[in-house]
C-alpha cells in the first residue's frame, strides 16, 4: 500500500492534518520518510520523539489541546515504553484520551528475524491487547476496505476514550519516494571502533544496539579475535551504559568501556545521571554521534542539535572529552586510557555502513556466556 493511500485512509479518526510522533522503525521507513520529507523531524505536525513514552506524552498533550486523535509511531520492541502511559493516563479508567498507534511488527512469528525480536514479537498483538489497545494487523493481504472498516471502529472508540493500533507487517507499506538523509560529518563508524578497541586493550566493552554491535563483532572477526571482551547490546535500546555501571561497579579495578550510540542515550538519557551520582572511576562512556537512528533508516535524532558533552558535565562526569576527527579522538582515546577517573566522549561522525556488513555469527546466549567467563578473571 502507498503511504499517500495509507495516511488517507486514517483521516476519518485522525483528520486531514494529523500530528504524528514517534520512534523510527525500519518497517515503518516509508512512513517516516514520508514524514520527514513533509514536515521535518520537530515541527506541529511531526516529532521524533525520545521514546515512546516520549511519543505518548506528546501525543496526549496534543489531544487536550485540540481534542482530535493523535498518531504514535514505532516498532513493537518499543512497546514496553509505552505500557505505562498507556495504563495510567490514556486509559479509559482514567484520562480516556484515544491513540493511534501505528506498529511495526518485528518477529512475526514463522518469519526470519533476529534473535532480539522473537519473543517481542510473539506477545505484540497480546500486549496491546492487554493494554486494551484494540489490534488489526495490515498485510499485504489486507484489502483498502478491511482497513477502512477498522479505523471506523476505532472512530467509534475514541469517541469513548479508547485507543487502537495497526500492526503493520514486513514490505506492507511502499514509498515511491525514499527520503535521503545526511549529515557534514565525514568520520566513519567502523573506523571509530576499530581505534576505541585498539585503545581498550584487553578491557572489557559493552556496545549499544544496531550498527555499531555488528561492527564491532566483525572487527573482531578481521582480527582473528574472540568475543569474549564484548557485550554485543543486541536489544534493551537506549540501556547499554546502565549494563556498563552494573558491570564497572562490580569490577572497580577493570576498566569497562561503553561503546554508545546518539539515538540510545537520548531514548534514556536519565541513565546518565545515575551514572554521574554513582562517579565509576572506571567507566569510559563513549557516544558515537552522527545525530540519526540510522539502523532504522536515518531520521534524524535530536543529538544533533543538543551539546551532549554539556549534559555530561551537568550530570557529573568529571572528565568530558569531545573529538571531531580521528586525531582528535586518538588523543582523547589516550587521556581516557590513561585517566582514573570517569570519563564521557562524545565523538561526531557520519552516516553510512558497509553494504556487506553482516551479524553477529553466535547466538545472544552464546555472547552472555563467553563474556561472563571473561569478566570471571578481572578483578
Amino acid at each position: 500500500m502507498l503511504i499517500d493511500e495509507f495516511i488517507e485512509k486514517l483521516e476519518p479518526l485522525t483528520g486531514k492534518e494529523p500530528f504524528f510522533t514517534g520512534v523510527p522503525d525500519s518497517l515503518l521507513k516509508p512512513l517516516c520518510d514520508h514524514l520527514y520529507s513533509k514536515y521535518g523531524v520537530c515541527g506541529n505536525r511531526h516529532i521524533v520523539a525520545a521514546n515512546e513514552g516520549n511519543a505518548v506524552g506528546l501525543a496526549a498533550g496534543y489531544h487536550l489541546a485540540t481534542g482530535r486523535v493523535p498518531v504514535v509511531y514505532l516498532q513493537n520492541s518499543g512497546e514496553g515504553n509505552i505500557v505505562n502511559p498507556a495504563a495510567s493516563l490514556l486509559n479509559e479508567r482514567v484520562y480516556a484520551i484515544p491513540v493511534l498507534f501505528i506498529v511495526g511488527w518485528r518477529g512475526e512469528p514463522n518469519v526470519h528475524d533476529e534473535p532480539q525480536h522473537i519473543y517481542q514479537g510473539m506477545i505484540t498483538k497480546k500486549l496491546l491487547e492487554d493494554l486494551e489497545i484494540r489490534p488489526f494487523v495490515l498485510g499485504k493481504e489486507t484489502s483498502a476496505e478491511e482497513l477502512s472498516a477498522f479505523i471506523r471502529e476505532a472512530c467509534k472508540r475514541a469517541e469513548k476514550g479508547r485507543s487502537s493500533a495497526i500492526v503493520v507487517k514486513k514490505g506492507v507499506l511502499k514509498n515511491e519516494n525514499a527520503a535521503v538523509y545526511e549529515n557534514s560529518c565525514s568520520l566513519k563508524r567502523e573506523e571509530l571502533i576499530r581505534r576505541i578497541l585498539i585503545a581498550s586493550g584487553d578491557d572489557p566493552v559493552v556496545s549499544t544496539t544496531g550498527k555499531a554491535s555488528r561492527e564491532l563483532f566483525e572487527l573482531r572477526e578481521v582480527g582473528g579475535e574472540g568475543h569474549g571482551r564484548d557485550f554485543l547490546t543486541v536489544g534493551s535500546m537506549g540501556h547499554s551504559s546502565s549494563i556498563a555501571l552494573g558491570i564497572a561497579l562490580t569490577k572497580p579495578q577493570t576498566k569497562i568501556w561503553c561503546i554508545d550510540g546518539d539515538g540510545a542515550v537520548i531514548m534514556h538519557m536519565g541513565a546518565m545521571a545515575v551514572i554521574g551520582a554513582r562517579n565509576p572511576k572506571n567507566l569510559v562512556h563513549i557516544v558515537i554521534n552522527n545525530g540519526a537512528h540510522e539502523t532504522v533508516g536515518g531520521m534524524p535524532t535530536a543529538a544533533g542539535e543538543i551539546e551532549l558533552t554539556k549534559i555530561a558535565e551537568g550530570c557529573g562526569y568529571p572528565l568530558v572529552l569531545r573529538a571531531e576527527s580521528y586525531e582528535e579522538l586518538d588523543i582523547a582515546l589516550c587521556k581516557a586510557r590513561a585517566s582514573d577517573t570517569l570519563t564521557f566522549l562524545e565523538v561526531r561522525c557520519g552516516l553510512g555502513a558497509r553494504a556487506d556488513l553482516g551479524r553477529p555469527t553466535t547466538t545472544a546466549l552464546q555472547n552472555k556466556e563467553a563474556f561472563m567467563e571473561c569478566l570471571r578473571c578481572k578483578r
